[in-house]
């Protein structure tokens, strides 16, 4: 098998763990498999690089940052090829721009454009090890751009499309996709499987495992992929296309997001732009809402609840209380801080009736009270009373036999 490995930086963060790491690597090429790896700078290091940056410079540019920070990759990607030369094994260490990857859009936080992977294959089709610098590209210009949060990720993911790997594995600190936060539901357990749309939905809700760009990526191009830890060799989760199988399970995961709050805005004429007035203000803003609930009144009168994190509720309510003046006395702004979301995510919803009705059951006969309430084909979410998130998490969890021994596959 081609196998692509990304390592971050808790992976590479000590010298013990660069060799581990390399003991890893050689470990898989003495089972018969060709390997390509992607890492990112050690951890800390990006952080240093930042602090530096501002001591010389109050605003540092974009196009000088990226050049920066580039170079936390680099010395992680040469430090591990040491390391592997220092076992015997033949590798070699490529930035970025070498391994092929074009950028676009921003300093800071651009986009792969493409990847042209032929010194890549080059070097594979030799019998080396491909060691590549992560989070980083040139653009058309030929300048260097970074990718952003969980631009390594998404590195690995498309660096393993372009040459056709077989695998990808995402090496973290963590063992795979749970059921559940297991800090927060102890009986949480380890999935050895889910599709790309349950993971999207479960990332997009508070999961914290991979940036939804990166599932979306290999989902557009098949890229098969699994999570699981650089620190032991239990095998992670298989994230994949779904298939029949999993739509046997209702259920395959329970997120929660906290520091959540609901704004309530009522007195809005029931007249064709209003909403996209007062959402398209929050945007402009670069206010994210989530959860959107509307409706009319008998008064003739609509009225829209939305919830976003609690760190943007100040500023929601300046940028709106514009919009409030133009609507009239009869508009009024309504919010409320210390809520959090609570959402069920699986692909089972499609052939399954009755999921809401059992979850709302659970909660209620809790004595958890359920605030907004959201709804798509494969996910449910609701808010609660944020002190009671950890319960209702627990409570849900159990209720849809999550607790219970992994399903078969």
């Amino acid at each position: 098998m081609l196998i692509v490995q990304k390592y971050g930086g808790t992976s590479v963060g000590s010298y013990d763990r660069i060799r581990n790491v390399a003991n890893r690597i050689k470990a898989l090429l003495e089972e018969g498999h060709s390997v390509a790896v992607v890492v990112s700078a050690m951890g800390g290091v990006t952080d240093k690089l930042i602090a530096m940056a501002q001591e010389v410079c109050d605003d540092p540019p974009d196009r000088e940052m990226d050049v920066l920070l580039s170079t936390g990759e680099q010395q992680s990607i040469a430090l591990v090829t040491m390391a592997l030369r220092q076992i015997g094994v033949e590798a070699v260490s490529i930035t970025g721009r070498q391994a092929g990857m074009k950028t676009s859009g921003s300093h800071t936080r651009a986009r792969i454009a493409a990847i042209d992977p032929s010194l890549s294959r080059r070097y594979l089709e030799e019998g080396k090890v491909v060691i590549v610098a992560g989070f980083q590209g040139t653009n058309e210009e030929g300048l260097i751009q970074t990718l952003g949060r969980g631009g390594s990720d998404l590195s690995a993911i498309a660096f393993a499309s372009s040459i056709d790997a077989d695998l990808c594995q995402i090496l973290t600190d963590v063992d795979g996709v749970y059921t559940a936060d297991p800090r927060v539901v102890p009986d949480a357990r380890k999935l050895p499987e889910i599709s790309y749309d349950e993971l999207l939905e479960l990332a997009s809700v508070g999961t914290k495992v991979m940036q939804s760009r990166s599932v979306e990526f290999a989902k557009k191009y098949g890229v098969r992929f699994e999570v699981r830890s650089s620190l032991n060799n239990n095998p992670g989760t298989i994230v994949t296309e779904e298939h029949e199988a999993m739509e046997a399970v209702v259920i395959r995961g329970v997120s929660i997001e906290r520091s959540q709050a609901r704004v309530t805005i009522t007195g809005i004429p029931d007249e064709p732009g209003m909403s996209a007035r007062i959402l398209g203000v929050l945007g402009d803003d670069e206010i994210n809402i989530d959860m959107i609930v509307s409706n009319i009144a008998h008064d003739g009168y609509a009225r829209h609840s939305f919830t976003m994190h609690t760190n943007d509720l100040g500023r929601a309510q300046a940028s709106l209380k514009p919009v409030l003046a133009e609507l009239g006395g009869d508009a009024d702004l309504e919010s409320e801080a210390g809520i959090a979301k609570l959402s069920v995510v699986g692909i089972g919803m499609r052939s399954h009736s009755g999921v809401a009705a059992q979850m709302f059951k659970a909660l209620g006969e809790s004595g958890i009270n359920i605030g907004m309430i959201s709804t798509s084909e494969i996910k449910i979410s609701v808010t609660v009373d944020e002190n009671r998130i950890e319960d209702a998490a627990r409570v849900v969890h159990g209720v849809f036999g999550l607790d219970s021994a992994p399903e078969k596959s």
